[in-house]
């Protein structure tokens, strides 16, 4: 397994009001992350906040090119950005035991946090397609160039893994410094990871390290993940 420390690029916040950061997630030009009672867009490049939608925001956070994904206590709501309604809500698999949340190739990625789990779940039903185990407690989950990450958090010690898809074996760990909490995951789709700042009301961006040749273990979806 491939070990680094993790190389913080960029904090942004603490934000006006906001006390606590949970899901956070990428649309491609503005970071969005949930607050608890709203849902918050910045810009990456100045930091600056752009807007907000009111909206029960608990936990994870996904975008899947449309619509916005949040989990809020034991449901998952898809939301429309523009308008910021709600416009289908499905049940959550951990009944409120949710952390992370992702999108990719057609479904929804769920961590569960003390059950120490990540649910492949459809977004039509909320009915679980696959499981994966992690040793540790989980909270952000995201994709990127096929590869399943998800962050940690037990104590005052979080990690970012690379983990195979179909078994959970752990591939890569990115260290966070002692007391840096990650409470969401979300690549921006290129060198850098967004992470929740938990209770430190922050955002951090931190780098995606250089991949060496392919590991082949664990680098591509599941085939049966993008029938949907």
């Amino acid at each position: 397994m491939r070990r680094t420390t993790a190389e913080i690029v960029r904090e942004y916040g603490p934000f006006p009001g906001v006390d606590h950061v949970h899901g956070v997630t990428f649309d491609g030009q503005h970071v969005w992350f949930a607050a608890g009672d709203k849902l918050i867009a910045f810009d990456p490049a100045s930091g600056k906040t752009l807007r907000s939608i009111d909206v029960a925001a608990h936990a994870g956070t996904a975008f899947d090119g449309q619509h916005l994904f949040q989990l809020a206590e034991d449901r998952i709501q898809k939301i429309d950005p523009k308008t910021g309604r709600v416009l289908a809500t499905i049940p959550a698999p951990g009944g409120g035991g949710d952390s992370g949340l992702t999108w990719a190739e057609g479904t929804l990625w769920v961590g569960q946090y003390r059950d120490r789990k990540i649910h492949q779940v459809d977004p039509q039903t909320g009915a679980i397609l696959r499981t994966i185990e992690s040793s540790r407690f989980v909270t952000g989950v995201t994709w990127i160039d096929g590869e399943l990450w998800h962050a940690t958090w037990e104590g005052d010690e979080s990690d970012l893994r690379r983990v195979d898809p179909r078994t959970g074996e752990v591939l890569e760990k990115i260290e966070m410094p002692p007391g840096v909490e990650v409470s969401g995951l979300e690549s921006d789709g290129g060198d850098q990871f967004f992470c929740g700042g938990g209770r430190s009301g922050k955002v951090r961006a931190v780098r995606r390290p250089k991949r060496g040749p392919a590991t082949g273990s664990g680098s591509e979806i599941p085939v049966d993940s993008t029938s949907k």
